[in-house]
C-alpha cells in the first residue's frame, strides 16, 4: 500500500502525507549534487596533498549518507523532542566549543575544531540550529509561563543571555563568520516576536558597530574587507580564480572533469564548490542550485504562513534563517558579492561537521512544520493544544 494512500494510517504513512515534499526533495536533489561535485573537485584537492585520490570522495559518501538520515529520522520528532534534543544538544555543543579554546585544533590562527580519531569536528556547527530552537522556546515561554509574582517568564532577557554566552565563545576562538550568522538567526528571532522597532533598530546598530570591532580588532577580518572593497589591495588569488572559472564555464560548463580551478585553489572542494560547479556545468547549474536553496527556504517559510504556535514560528525562522545565510555567504565569496568567508555550500561541500549539522537543521524544520490536524498523529494532543509546549499532558509524553 501507497505511503500516500488516505486509508494507509500507519505511522510511515501518516508521516509522509505530513511533510514538506518540496523541501525534502530540494535536500534530495542538493546531496545527490554533493556528490556529483565532490567526484569533480575532490581527486585533485587530494593529489596535491599527497592522498589517497578517493580519500575525500569515500568520507563524503559516508557523510552525505549519514545527513540524509539524519533528515529523515529527524523529520519523524515532534516538536517536543525536538526541543529536547536542541536542549541536550546545545549543551554539548557549548561544552565542546568551549574545549576547542583549550585543546582544539589551531588552523590559520583560529581554534575551531576538535581532533577525533577518525575526523575532525567542528562543535560550533551544531550551536546553530540547537540555539534556534532554544531560543525559539525561551521567548514563547514569555507567553505561556507566569511566574509566582504574577510575572511573565523574562523570555527574552535569558535568550540574550544565552546569545552573549555563545558570543564571547565564537570571539574567543575567533569565528567572526559564524557568530555573524547566529547574530543575525537571533536577530531575525527577536523580529518576529514582535521586538519594539526602535530596540530592533538599535540591536542592527549595535550589530554593525560590533562587525566595525571586529574590523578594527581581528587582522584578518580587516585584510578580507579591504581586499573586497580595494581591487588594487593585497592578494587576491582566490578570488581571481573563482572568478574566471564562473567565466571560463559560460553557460553550459567545459564538461565534467575538465575544469582548472580545482587544480588551482586549495579549497575547491570545499568553499570554492560553487566555483567547481560554474566551470565544469555553467550557468546553468549555478542557477539550479541557486534555485534549489531558494525553493526550500520558501517553501518551509509558506508553512509558517499556516502556523498559529509561536515556538514552531521563531524556531523554524531561526533555523532555516541560519540555512539560508550560510548557503548565501558561500556562494556570495565565490562570486565576490560579500568579502571572501570560508563558510561550507549546506550538502555540497565536503566536511561531516557541515553536512550533519545542516541535515540537523533542515531535518528539524521538516519535523517542526509537518501538518498535525488530525489528533494521535505523532502528537497526541490536537495542533493547537501542542501550542503549550511548557505544560504537556500526559498523553504528550
Amino acid at each position: 500500500m501507497a505511503l500516500s494512500d488516505r486509508t494507509n494510517n500507519s505511522h510511515h504513512a501518516q508521516w509522509w502525507r505530513s511533510l514538506d515534499h518540496v523541501s525534502l526533495s530540494c535536500v534530495g536533489a542538493l546531496i545527490a549534487l554533493g556528490y556529483i561535485l565532490m567526484l569533480a573537485a575532490s581527486p585533485a584537492v587530494a593529489h596535491r596533498i599527497g592522498a589517497s585520490r578517493n580519500m575525500f570522495i569515500l568520507k563524503q559518501v559516508v557523510f552525505l549518507a549519514l545527513a540524509g538520515a539524519v533528515v529523515i529520522v529527524t523529520s519523524r520528532l515532534t516538536p517536543r523532542m525536538v526541543l529536547r534534543i536542541a536542549l541536550i544538544g546545545g549543551v554539548m555543543a557549548l561544552g565542546a566549543t568551549f574545549m576547542t579554546l583549550i585543546h582544539g585544533m589551531e588552523i590559520k590562527g583560529a581554534r575551531r575544531w576538535i581532533a577525533l580519531p577518525l575526523m575532525s569536528v567542528q562543535p560550533s556547527e551544531f550551536l546553530k540550529p540547537c540555539f534556534a530552537v532554544v531560543t525559539g522556546w525561551l521567548l514563547n515561554l514569555r507567553y505561556e509561563k507566569t511566574l509566582s509574582n504574577g510575572w511573565r517568564f523574562p523570555g527574552r532577557l535569558v535568550a540574550c543571555g544565552v546569545y552573549l554566552v555563545i558570543a564571547a565563545l565564537l570571539q574567543a576562538q575567533p569565528d567572526i563568520g559564524m557568530l555573524s550568522v547566529i547574530s543575525m538567526v537571533f536577530i531575525t528571532q527577536l523580529f518576529i516576536d514582535g521586538l519594539p522597532i526602535i530596540v530592533f533598530g538599535m540591536l542592527v546598530s549595535a550589530a554593525l558597530g560590533a562587525f566595525g570591532v571586529a574590523y578594527l580588532v581581528f587582522e584578518h577580518v580587516h585584510s578580507r574587507v579591504q581586499r573586497f572593497l580595494h581591487p588594487d589591495v593585497g592578494d587576491h588569488y582566490q578570488i581571481d580564480t573563482s572568478m574566471r572559472a564562473f567565466g571560463n564555464g559560460g553557460l553550459l560548463g567545459r564538461g565534467p572533469g575538465e575544469g582548472r580551478v580545482k587544480d588551482l585553489l586549495p579549497d575547491a572542494h570545499a568553499d570554492f564548490v560553487f566555483s567547481v560547479a560554474g566551470e565544469e556545468y555553467g550557468f546553468v547549474m549555478c542557477l539550479f542550485i541557486i534555485a534549489l536553496f531558494t525553493i526550500l527556504v520558501f517553501s518551509t517559510l509558506n508553512r509558517l504562513l499556516e502556523e498559529k504556535n509561536p515556538f514552531i514560528i521563531l524556531s523554524t525562522s531561526g533555523l532555516i534563517t541560519g540555512f539560508g545565510l550560510q548557503a548565501f555567504v558561500n556562494m556570495g565569496s565565490s562570486l565576490h558579492l560579500i568579502p571572501t568567508k570560508g563558510m561550507t555550500l549546506p550538502f555540497i561541500s565536503y566536511g561531516g561537521s557541515s553536512a550533519l549539522s545542516v541535515a540537523l537543521t533542515i531535518g528539524m524544520a521538516l519535523a517542526l512544520t509537518r501538518h498535525r490536524a488530525k489528533p494521535g498523529l505523532f502528537t497526541p494532543a490536537s495542533h493547537e493544544a501542542n501550542t503549550r509546549l511548557s505544560a504537556p499532558s500526559k498523553k504528550e509524553e
